[in-house]
């Protein structure tokens, strides 16, 4: 666990559950896993306080417990699960392009409350989608339950683990605390709900249909509420699909980019075949027959039985080697090899800093001593066709900047540099890592300058908020235009020309975060695919 990654999960924390959850969640990130005392000592906190916040990182899956042979419960927090919080807009904007605005508000309040039962999500989303349509217009239950099903069916949300039920005649005391199971056969099953009903929209005062104020109602209603159907059975967004999903979208993309529209096409027809059938971690896809890929095909591609084959033996015979043959039946048998796609991607996104940081001429060595494997300066400088002393220049910026790596293979034992070959390298896993640790300071500066410059502009935020719920509050009552001009004149000029800039630079930062965010996505996938094998 690296200091920048120590420092972003800080960052992280904070921003989304504030101070005392971040000092519990770092401590646990800086020294392992510790158990209840222990965390309320080592951080000066109340037990208290200790226990919620323990309480909101369990929720989210931050934080895992478990039990050790004497019974003492320790917990355990889950850094590379805090980082994916950097990646909820993505998921999210995800399931809005796979599932429209219903799909999209199903993964963003999984996310944000990071276990919900389905009847509750069914609810809280169909009142949200209420609330935008037009008066009249209301969002059935039954609509929003179909799409979470469709969710569930391709697996992009799951079933938490539960407590099992135990049988009463067991006289032993209760475990002190008690042990999740879930069967992988489980894990996707939508229980039978028969939600019916429609979204409501919350009522501009304080009293309900009958004109009964809420301090006025009967305390005893609330006890009345029929059994809740799915008690128990709690839901939560399932990140790993998500990666899967985009990693199958950057090889999609390599492809249209390296070849042509229709081959990133064929691509992506193999890939939906085999996305549920093959685990997210597996170096290859499951072997597709080019007859069932044919019949897969969109409908909107008009190509025939021989051109897809002639497609799938230029993809096979490419050097990036992103599609094998793996067998001759059914009219060829194709496999995606996932570890070599992202191996080229993590080199492609080497590459590109390597071309941005230092120019194309370090770029052009970078490539060469990539291709060739190991190489001696002199070597460099002839394959490269530049200048001795540029060249020298050139080797060592890289080489200062861990993006290359120089290996020694003597002569004699004694390693006099006289008898020494010295070769130019390129580790890749190495370099990953280096990129990925600068990838992981740079969102955490991203973070720091966004919250800087909220906190600089922060009064004149506020009236700007202010004069908006003035204006709003006005609307609905129906004020005149002339009104609503004055009240929007609070705002000078300069304030308001001060507003755009803060806009603009606070949504460049925002994309600046999700863009550094797929490099980090790209070198973590290749990094975990290596480990995998080796």
């Amino acid at each position: 666990m690296t200091q920048a990654e120590i420092k972003l999960c800080s960052l992280l924390l904070q921003e989304h559950f504030g101070e005392i959850v971040e000092k519990i969640g770092v401590h646990l990130i800086r020294t392992g896993s510790q158990p209840l005392r222990a965390i309320a000592h080592d951080t000066g906190t109340s037990l208290d306080q200790v226990k919620k916040a323990l309480c909101v990182l369990i929720q989210h899956n931050l934080v895992i417990y478990q039990v050790h042979k004497r019974g003492v419960v320790e917990y355990e927090a889950q850094c590379s699960r805090v980082l994916r919080m950097l990646r909820y807009p993505r998921y999210i904007y995800t399931a809005k392009t796979l599932y429209s605005d219903t799909g999209e508000l199903i993964v963003e309040e999984l996310l944000l409350n990071g276990k919900m039962t389905m009847s509750a999500v069914v609810k809280k989303v169909a009142d949200r989608l209420t609330e935008t349509m037009e008066d009249g217009k209301t969002m059935d239950y039954a609509e929003v339950s179909n799409t979470f099903v469709r969710l569930a069916d391709t697996h992009f949300v799951q079933r938490c683990p539960w407590v099992p039920a135990t049988e009463n005649s067991d006289p032993g005391p209760p475990p002190p605390a008690p042990i999740l199971v879930i069967s992988e056969k489980d894990m996707y099953l939508v229980p039978k709900l028969s939600l019916i009903g429609k979204g409501k929209r919350r009522r501009s005062s304080d009293e309900d249909a009958a004109g009964e104020p809420k301090a006025k109602r009967p305390k005893h209603s609330t006890d009345n509420k029929e059994p809740i159907p799915d008690d128990g059975i709690y839901w939560q967004a399932n990140l790993d699909r998500f990666h899967q999903h985009f990693r199958d979208q950057a090889i999609v993309s390599a492809v249209a980019n390296r070849m042509d529209q229709t081959s990133s096409e064929i691509v992506r027809t193999m890939l939906r075949m085999s996305e549920i059938t093959t685990p997210s971690t597996a170096p290859f896809t499951q072997p597709l027959s080019s007859n069932e890929i044919f019949r897969s095909l969109p409908v909107g591609y008009n190509i025939s039985k021989q051109v897809l084959d002639q497609y799938l033996t230029l993809l096979a015979d490419d050097p990036l080697e992103f599609v094998g043959k793996s067998g001759d039946s059914g009219g060829g048998m194709y496999v995606i090899n996932l570890h070599k796609a992202l191996g080229s991607l993590a080199t492609a996104t080497l590459e590109s800093v390597v071309q941005e940081r230092f120019g194309s001429r370090c770029a052009r060595i970078f490539r060469l001593v990539l291709q060739k494997k190991h190489l001696e300066q002199k070597q460099v400088e002839d394959f490269a066709m530049i200048p001795a002393k540029e060249a020298k220049d050139m080797l060592y910026k890289m080489l200062s900047g861990n993006f290359i790596s120089l290996q020694e293979i003597p002569k004699t034992p004694d390693h006099a540099p006289s008898r020494t070959f010295y070769l130019y390298t390129v580790n890749i896993l190495s370099a990953a890592r280096m990129l990925l640790h600068r990838c992981y300071k740079s969102i955490a500066n991203l973070i720091e300058r966004r919250q800087f410059e909220t906190k600089e502009n922060k009064r004149l935020l506020e009236k700007s908020q202010r004069v908006e719920a003035i204006i709003a509050s006005m609307q609905a009552t129906g004020a005149e235009e002339a009104q609503l001009q004055e009240i929007e004149e609070m705002i000078t000029a300069p304030e308001r020309q001060q507003l755009e800039t803060l806009k603009r630079n606070v949504n460049k930062l925002d994309a600046s975060e999700i863009q550094v965010d797929e490099t980090i996505f790209l070198l973590e996938s290749y990094i975990e695919s290596t480990m995998k094998r080796q």
